[in-house]
């Protein structure tokens, strides 16, 4: 059993509790949460005393590239299709061992960052191996790729062996979700084909869909880069004239309350209500999205339906260094929130976005203790402290009561 305290205590589903305590049995589920002063101290209790510093829940992180860990200043193309190119590239001169290393530490970056759990996407499966070996709390989402009709049937056949293959490490608190990648990555058969099978193995889905403007082109009018590309490689049109990337996800059946939808930030007010009657979750990341196309998804239509959004960091090719504080700082301004909302996001938001809201995401009793303790200076408004915070500034993190993260 362990007994923290600290000099403020931000539970998120309710007020924060200045010199708060809370208890931990030694399964890592917190059993009780409140001032200092009426929190037993059990004789056989470890004690836990963080000084001047918040304790909050651990972060979630709901969009992630961590087999990407290393190759931040690598890939510095201007246009986005160049710059596939080039994280394409990169990848083919790192071997599965090195892939599987660059995972773990970006696990482990995650951790000295206050992040608890993380919805990863990835084409190696890296990421979940990682995620198993070091007992981590996350989804992987394994991608698949195929543009052309013709190459679903091949495609679906290695995406199958590579989820079977990658199914072992779905344990404990590791899950394993499917990613078709993209509009201008996967066919309307391939789209439907891996939608199928998510549906009929009953896990979720992450997709990056109306991220670059080309997108949008390709989809409404089979014009821009992405079409030329198309007709280049002698890909047929995707979509019928006029389909938004949104409305092309729900023609091939892939939006759903499991689905993930990642940047969305070429969406109008028609889209969000679709996106709204499927009930999906949305990955915002907004550096990310500035970083590449220098544009802002429109959180407030999201926000304004109801829908379940989290915050991500992206890799750290597009944003370096991942800081998912910093991403909530920037969020806060597009969506006009209070810092209690701001910090809604950066835990319980994050968690409900990618189902994890039963064990994570506030300090809750039954809830697992996953904790980030964040030092401040002397404050009364902590919630303000947390979110002016840097990742030096992270003290120490806990997963389940077991400490991943400590910072001397």
């Amino acid at each position: 059993m362990q007994r923290f305290r600290a000099r403020w205590l931000l539970p998120i589903a309710a007020a924060p509790i200045p010199d708060g305590a809370l208890l931990v049995d030694d399964a890592g589920n917190i059993i009780q949460v409140g001032a200092d002063e009426v929190i037993p101290i059990p004789p056989d209790a470890a004690a836990v005393d963080l000084g001047d510093a918040v304790l909050l829940p651990g972060l979630v992180n709901t969009h992630s590239h961590l087999e990407l860990t290393g190759f931040a200043g690598k890939v510095n193309e201007a246009s986005f299709l160049d710059w596939i190119a080039g994280v394409i590239r990169i990848k083919s001169g790192r071997s599965e061992q090195e892939f599987f290393d660059a995972a773990c530490d970006g696990v482990r970056l995650m951790w000295r960052s206050g992040v608890t759990t993380v919805c990863d996407t990835g084409s190696t499966g890296a990421v979940i191996a990682a995620l198993d070996h070091l007992g981590a709390s996350g989804i992987y989402h394994h991608e698949v790729f195929g543009a052309h009709p013709d190459q679903c049937q091949p495609a679906m056949r290695q995406f199958e062996a590579d989820l079977n293959r990658l199914a072992r490490h779905a344990v404990g608190r590791v899950g394993l979700g499917v990613s078709p990648h993209a509009p201008y990555t996967v066919s309307g058969a391939l789209y439907a084909a891996s939608a199928d099978l998510a549906r009929a193995h009953g896990v979720p889905m992450a997709v990056h869909v109306a991220e670059p403007a080309g997108e949008g082109q390709l989809l409404r009018e089979f014009e821009g880069i992405f079409a030329e590309d198309f007709k280049r490689r002698g890909i047929p049109r995707p979509a019928p004239e006029g389909d938004s990337p949104i409305k092309y996800l729900e023609r091939h059946r892939v939006l759903s309350d499991r689905t993930l939808c990642i940047h969305v930030i070429d969406v109008d007010e028609a889209d969000a209500d679709v996106m709204a009657r499927h009930g999906v979750a949305v990955a915002h990341c907004p550096r990310s999205n500035r970083f590449h196309h220098h544009a802002d998804a429109p959180i407030r239509r999201y926000l304004d339906r109801n829908l379940r959004v989290g915050l991500g960091t992206d890799s750290e090719i597009s944003v370096d260094p991942p800081d998912l504080i910093a991403e909530a700082r920037e969020a806060r301004r597009l969506a006009r929130w209070s810092a209690s909302e701001t910090l809604r996001a950066l835990t319980l938001g994050g968690a409900e976005a990618i189902e994890r809201d039963a064990e994570t995401g506030s300090l809750t009793p039954g809830k697992r203790a996953d904790l980030v303790a964040i030092r401040v200076t002397e404050t009364n408004d902590p919630e303000e402290a947390v979110l002016a915070a840097g990742p030096g500034q992270v003290a120490g993190t806990w997963l389940a009561g077991r400490q991943v993260h400590h910072a001397g």
